[in-house]
Parts: structure tokens; sequence; C-alpha cells
């Protein structure tokens, strides 16, 4: 089991705020659509401040329990935890990312997506929050970045958790050298 998050009780109100859920990862996919695109928006720090009725629908969470969340509520554990630091370094210094990434429902079922994330700037050129767009995948290039997802996971985990991101890392810059590639046009080439 997964956590996806932690457990707290709200001291003024007694409410207990959804925070330690424990999600099973299954084996049943989502596929997305042609004509989708999950739309949300985080402030900087990855709270969600806005989810579209698809990223509703996908997701398996309510408006109510997406808004305020973490963005990683939907994380999937086969996702390296590499590519979520290249993608947050990224965005964090003002550029846009794309990456495939697979995603986890709140039923533990799965969904894979062609992510575009950008910068969202207030008047004064500030970064004050992210904007991510997700479409369906190219079916043909899952099976090439599932296959580099396990190698980066498995490089993870050999390393152990202080030295994990950094392995990874090293593995997929070690793969894109291989390729004579930069990981942006490995990604726009994979989509097609």
């Amino acid at each position: 089991m997964w956590s996806q998050f932690s457990c707290f009780r709200d001291a003024k109100n007694n409410a207990v705020l959804m925070k330690n859920k424990q999600i099973t990862p299954t084996d049943r996919e989502k596929v997305m659509r042609e004509n989708d695109f999950i739309v949300s928006k985080t402030d900087t720090k990855g709270r969600i401040t806005y989810g579209n009725q698809i990223f509703i629908e996908f997701s398996g969470y309510s408006e109510k329990e997406l808004l305020g969340a973490q963005h990683n509520i939907i994380r999937h554990p086969d996702m390296p935890r590499a590519v979520f630091k290249l993608l947050w370094d990224t965005i964090s210094q003002g550029k846009e990312i794309f990456a495939f990434v697979k995603n986890m429902a709140k039923d533990g079922s799965f969904y894979w997506v062609f992510a575009n994330v950008t910068p969202d700037y207030d008047e004064k050129e500030n970064i004050i929050g992210y904007f991510s767009v997700r479409r369906k995948p190219n079916p043909e290039a899952l099976a090439a970045v599932s296959g580099l997802y396990a190698q980066m996971l498995d490089a993870e985990k050999q390393a152990g958790a202080k030295d994990a991101i950094d392995a990874s890392t090293q593995l997929l810059l070690n793969f894109l050298a291989e390729k004579g590639v930069s990981y942006e046009e490995l990604i726009i080439a994979l989509q097609g």
C-alpha cells in the first residue's frame, strides 16, 4: 500500500482532514480519449487551486477533495522521483516542460498522460503557480517510457533513499547521452 498523505485532526473543529489515505495500485488502466484535456493549476507549493471536469473524472476525486490538496495526490509509485525533480527544477526556473506521467486514481487504477507544465505569472512577472495541460500520450511511446522509468526506479531502490534521485538522474543522463538527444528532444520525438 502506498501512502499518499498523512492524517491529522483540525484542533478547532475536530474535523479529520484528508491526509493519510492508503491506496493500493491496481492493474486497471483508464485510457484518455483523443479529445480529452486534463487541466489543473497549483500554487507555488504544488497545492491544487483548479481542476477541470476531466481531471476530476480521471483522478476519481471530487473537486472538494482536490482543491487545496498537493498535486502528488495522484502520484503513481511507478514514477521515478527523478522525473518530478526534473519537472520542479525546470518550472521553478520559469521554463515549460513536457513529460510522460503515470498517475494513480483514488481507486488505485492508473492513467498515462502527456503533460505540459508551465509557470503562471502575475503582472510583475513573478511566478504565482503552475498550469498543467495533459492529453492522451502516444501509445507507442509508453513502452519505451515505462521501460526507462522501471530502470530509473530500480536505480533509486538500489541507491537508497539518500542517493535515489541522484542515481536515477544519472541513469537518465546516461540514456540521453547514449541516444545523443536532450530530454526535450526525446520526449517530443516519442510523442510524435
